[in-house]
């Protein structure tokens, strides 16, 4: 299983469409442990662009600050989950967060 999540500094951007990398973490989904962690630079943003080339990079689940309803739409159609909502911390404690059921998510406020 492959988790991205859109960074800039270091941490989670909340706003997904704009950030400036995203963290790839790999999970091995029988033990729940992460087994690698990269970073990678987001293309230019473009309406629409992000779920195929998520895909294209093996992601399973992309996990937001905020994100609007027809990105979420998007990524449905190309079979990546979503989860919104998450807070402004560095990528691997989100995905240890994820893993171990304790990822604590508040309102995706995003309205577009």
């Amino acid at each position: 299983m492959r988790i991205a999540i859109p960074i800039a500094d270091g941490r989670l951007h909340p706003h997904f469409g704009h950030c400036q990398s995203f963290a790839l973490i790999d999970i091995d989904p029988n033990t729940s442990t992460i087994l690698a962690a990269s970073e990678i630079a987001a293309p230019e943003h473009q309406p629409g662009l992000l779920p195929p080339w998520l895909k294209e990079r093996g992601v399973d689940l992309v996990i937001a600050g905020n994100m609007g309803s027809r990105a979420r739409s998007l990524f449905a159609t190309v079979c990546i989950e979503t989860i919104t909502g998450a807070p402004p911390e560095d990528p691997t404690t989100i995905a240890r967060h994820y893993l171990a059921g304790t990822l604590v998510t508040r309102e995706n406020t995003c309205d577009h």
